[in-house]
């Protein structure tokens, strides 16, 4: 169905119908549900510390020896949070607190090339969401942390990193 269709579909309709069918809607999809617990009882802090748990117990878990080290994760919350609309310096938060805990892991394990080109994206994606909501100055100390931090590791694609951090300043 077009939504042009949909929007015909729904002015037709009277107040009681449209309410009964967003009620269904909110009972069979628990993406519906999700949506708008999250619109009426945001609580991102609460939800923020939850993820950064999350994103920390993959690359340093407390029970299992190996840490199982998936970027996925982060992903998985990062795409969540944009979805629901979270404000956008909280998003910039967990972007960065993922970031510099892989360059944390980093540090004690020898990791794949794959690893690398990965964190660059995730690096892409986090300057581009503060250059994008005009927050990179409230970010620049962490920024710059997370760049040196790279540059005392010595990492293997550190030049597209610092080319990237170029093209910001410009």
């Amino acid at each position: 169905m077009s939504k042009r269709a949909l929007k015909k579909y729904l002015a037709g309709l009277d107040q009681e119908a449209l309410a009964g069918q967003l009620l269904d809607l909110y009972d069979r999809f628990p993406q519906v549900k999700t949506y708008y617990d999250f619109v009426f009882n945001p609580r991102e802090d609460r939800l923020l510390q939850e993820a950064k748990s999350k994103i920390r117990r993959e690359f340093f878990p407390q029970r299992r020896k190996r840490p199982k080290a998936r970027r996925s994760i982060a992903q998985k919350y990062i795409r969540h949070f944009k979805t629901l609309g979270m404000e956008p310096h909280l998003l910039a938060d967990l972007m960065a607190f993922n970031l510099e805990t892989t360059a944390e892991f980093e540090k004690t394990r020898n990791c794949p090339e794959a690893f690398y080109r990965s964190i660059y994206k995730s690096y892409e994606e986090w300057t581009a969401h503060m250059v994008h909501h005009g927050i990179f100055m409230e970010f620049q100390l962490r920024h710059d942390n997370f760049l040196r931090a790279l540059e005392m590791a010595d990492w293997p694609n550190l030049e597209d990193f610092l080319a990237r951090s170029e093209q910001m300043t410009l």
